[in-house]
């Protein structure tokens, strides 16, 4: 189920560290000196959040949110 959802990294600069996002879940992120590290932090949490989701007997987020623009994320 979770490779239905969107995932990338964006440096932020106002925290120093690659920020994981996800489309469907915009309220989650993973904050990680290292950009893999970034990306493996988001996908743990979302297909948690999935889980609970799913063992709560709720409705999972529409995938595919046209957030944030398509803009590469590069390390200064």
């Amino acid at each position: 189920m979770i490779d239905q959802y969107r995932f990338w990294t964006e440096w932020s600069e106002e925290d120093g560290e690659w920020v994981g996002l996800c489309d469907g879940f915009p309220l989650i992120s993973w904050l990680e000196p290292d950009r893999e590290a970034a990306e493996s932090g988001i996908r743990a949490v979302v297909a948690e959040a999935i889980e609970h989701l799913l063992a709560e007997g709720r409705p999972l987020p529409e995938p595919g949110v046209k957030w944030p623009p398509q803009v590469a994320a590069r390390r200064p």
